[in-house]
């Protein structure tokens, strides 16, 4: 039988808070074992950090112009078009044709909301953020369990799989607990209920936790008892005064950042000991990764959509026993590769649909050797103006991002992320040949092969 397919994504957690890097102060303990027995992508990013356009970068292995969500599917954005493409091949569509039973369980946040919008929280301000998916809309998945974006974790709220727009309901227990235990049920699958027992599956654990709102349990904060505040924000791009309006937003919020990571943490690991329980942890590919990372007052910033380290680079962490020697990798793998080489590693190479824009790092997964990609793109865009924002480029060794101020100027920023990791100094003026060489060899091969209309800002020849 082909390998089951995890996959397990919490929203908003940075890649540098994981217990066994040494990095963040983080109390992850079920992520240390997982890692020790993975394949750890340490440079992952999310080419746009943002909820939905990574989303659908996961689902369709297509960059954000090509598959149309270029920001977060809201009231604002539905107007452009911007959520995922009924017409679009994901990657649980070709699993399905291939036999597959598939399960989603938690935030989805690729459907736009419309009138009338479903009364909830995330729906009370101007701008809507919450709507069903409907069943013809949901590529594959035949056991569903799940909502478009609601903040309130203590009590969330879903759509089980046969329930019409007006049929969500809420539960009285923290989300990743609530998920957990969902996701544990459909492994077990007593009595055949949830999936066909014959045949191989797929799951997404998609939690909320740790995007904002202070909503956990409070035992999560035990292991940060005897450490203040300051304590904990170790970085040193991030101003521990107290004196400005960010540096107390940081050191109001770390600890329940962290606090939420560990239960996140405590709940995945749930998750891993059912696969072991069920007998199919041998025969199981999990992945934990996530859609962005969260700055928490580092460059005095509150959260993401910004080209910085916190923002963009995310875990990824990828077991298949006896298939995958585990070990550190500092591969630079994008979003839209994770289609393809998921797909590639099940054998189903020949399934991938040519309209992907991610390529297949099956070779270095399961060997370590093959192509690697040189750069990974970086995107900000405007969902009223594409040839808007920021685009970039991130090498193991440099970012370049040029951002596009009115008036048409382009403003340039080099980061040097070998000689200041934390990205303090702008070195673009004194290294014009870096950002030329950058821009010339990386970033404008970038912009075309995904057709993007902010190429002509750069370059004068768009053929």
């Amino acid at each position: 039988m082909r390998p089951n397919l995890v996959i397990v994504f919490p929203d908003q957690m940075r890649g540098q808070a994981l217990g066994f890097l040494n990095e963040d102060p983080v109390h992850t303990p079920n992520l240390d074992r997982f890692a020790a027995e993975s394949l750890v992508f340490p440079q992952a990013v999310s080419n746009y950090p943002v909820c939905s356009p990574y989303r659908a970068m996961l689902m369709t292995g297509k960059y954000s112009h090509a598959n149309k969500v270029i920001s977060n599917c809201t009231s604002n954005s539905e107007p452009f078009g911007s959520e995922l493409q009924k017409s679009d091949v994901c990657w649980s569509d070709v699993l399905k044709q291939q036999g597959y039973s598939l399960g989603y369980i938690g935030k989805w946040h690729l459907d736009s909301p419309r009138e009338p919008y479903i009364d909830c929280y995330n729906n009370k301000g101007d701008t809507k953020w919450n709507d069903w998916c409907s069943p013809d809309r949901r590529h594959g998945f035949d056991y569903w369990y799940s909502y478009g974006t609601y903040d309130r974790h203590m009590k969330p709220m879903y759509w089980d799989n046969d329930a019409k727009r007006d049929e969500y309901h809420f539960v009285d227990q923290w989300g990743p607990e609530h998920e957990a235990d969902k996701a544990i049920a459909y492994i077990e699958n007593q009595g055949g209920r949830l999936r066909d027992p014959d045949k191989p599956f797929a799951l997404v654990v998609s939690m909320n936790p740790p995007h904002g709102g202070n909503f956990y349990p409070e035992k999560y904060r035990g292991p940060y008892e005897g450490k203040s505040d300051a304590d904990l924000l170790v970085r040193p791009n991030v101003d521990k005064s107290g004196k400005t309006k960010m540096s107390k937003y940081a050191l109001s919020q770390i600890r329940h950042y962290f606090a939420m990571i560990t239960g996140v943490d405590e709940q995945f690991g749930r998750i891993l000991d059912s696969l072991e329980k069920a007998g199919i942890k041998d025969n199981t590919i999990v992945l934990f990764t996530a859609d962005h990372g969260n700055c928490v007052g580092t460059h005095d910033l509150q959260t993401k959509n910004n080209q910085f380290e916190e923002s963009m680079r995310i875990p990824f962490i990828l077991r298949w026993p006896e298939k995958i020697t585990p070990r550190h990798d500092d591969l630079l793998i994008s979003v839209p590769d994770v289609y393809p080489t998921l797909l590639d590693m099940m054998g189903l190479k020949d399934q991938l649909p040519d309209s992907l824009e991610g390529e297949s790092l099956a070779d270095v997964v399961l060997t370590g050797e093959g192509r690697r990609p040189s750069s990974q793109l970086y995107l900000k865009i405007r969902y009223d103006s594409a040839a808007h924002g920021r685009r970039g480029v991130r090498t193991l060794s440099h970012k370049l991002v040029y951002k596009l101020i009115p008036g048409g100027s382009l403003e340039t920023e080099l980061s040097d992320l070998r000689k200041d990791p934390y990205e303090r100094k702008n070195v673009a003026a004194d290294k014009a040949e870096i950002v030329a060489a950058l821009t010339e060899k990386e970033l404008v091969p970038w912009l075309k092969k995904t057709n993007d209309p902010w190429l002509r800002h750069i370059s004068n020849d768009e053929d």
